[in-house]
């Protein structure tokens, strides 16, 4: 099996490689799952490669405000050297190349590391270390990956992931920030107040988010209809 039948960018998602009767397995992890498993973060390798440093005496990895010590990867396996004491090798997501190293301590692990092999994708857990200014994963879990649903699957995970925590956390603090736009003093100062569009520009929120905190401030008195229903004032002086 040559590493070129597996090229990652060419066949990610083409199911090369894996034969129909296999997709009928079900891989470990539920769907988006992952994420909350021991605190593992599903990642590609260019995410790994944009971490941010948090520089603290643990040396931990931050990935879009997340903690990224511990980490799940899927790629394919290149350059497997194997040792007495220990197991290396690169993996390719398609994304990028890190380094992997899997240390032997009992025959478990070595009975794990003999299911691999190069060319074949796998799915790895481990933490994410930095060494001379460059990053690898020091795994202890690598297992072939046997249905290539799972692949997708990973890639949805880092997606779904990806996007929950770049998200902007405004849900709490929405009424607040609504109501520190009609503080401001330009806005104190205009006699017909603010239009609730030129609110929502502002703080580029969903219309009916921006709507909910305005009724919320007009019930409470803080804000005041003025000209008509798309005005408002507060009633306050900042």
């Amino acid at each position: 099996m040559s590493y070129a039948q597996y090229d990652a960018g060419a066949s990610l998602f083409s199911g090369g490689g894996f034969m129909p009767s296999q997709a009928t397995q079900t891989p470990e992890s539920g769907f988006f799952k992952v994420r909350n498993a021991q605190g593992i973060l599903p990642l590609t390798v260019k995410q790994i490669g944009d971490a941010y440093d948090a520089n603290d005496d643990k040396s931990n990895f931050v990935v879009d405000g997340a903690d990224a010590t511990n980490v799940k990867l899927l790629g394919i396996m290149i350059s497997k050297i194997e040792r007495v004491t220990d197991v290396s090798f690169t993996l390719d997501d398609g994304t990028g190349r890190i380094s992997v190293n899997r240390w032997i301590n009992e025959s478990s692990d070595t009975n794990e590391m003999a299911l691999v092999h190069n060319g074949a994708y796998v799915s790895i857990s481990g933490s994410l270390k930095g060494f001379q200014g460059k990053r690898q994963v020091v795994a202890y879990s690598v297992r072939p990956v046997i249905d290539f649903n799972e692949v997708t699957l990973h890639y949805l995970e880092c997606i779904h992931v990806h996007l929950d925590n770049t998200r902007p956390k405004v849900e709490n603090d929405i009424n607040k920030m609504v109501l520190d736009v009609f503080l401001e003093p330009a806005s104190l100062a205009r006699e017909q107040g603010l239009h609730v569009d030129e609110v929502a520009r502002k703080l580029g929120l969903p219309m009916n988010k921006i709507k909910e905190a305005i009724h919320y401030h007009n019930d409470l008195g803080h804000i005041y209809s003025t000209i008509d229903d798309f005005h408002y004032k507060s009633t306050m002086n900042g």
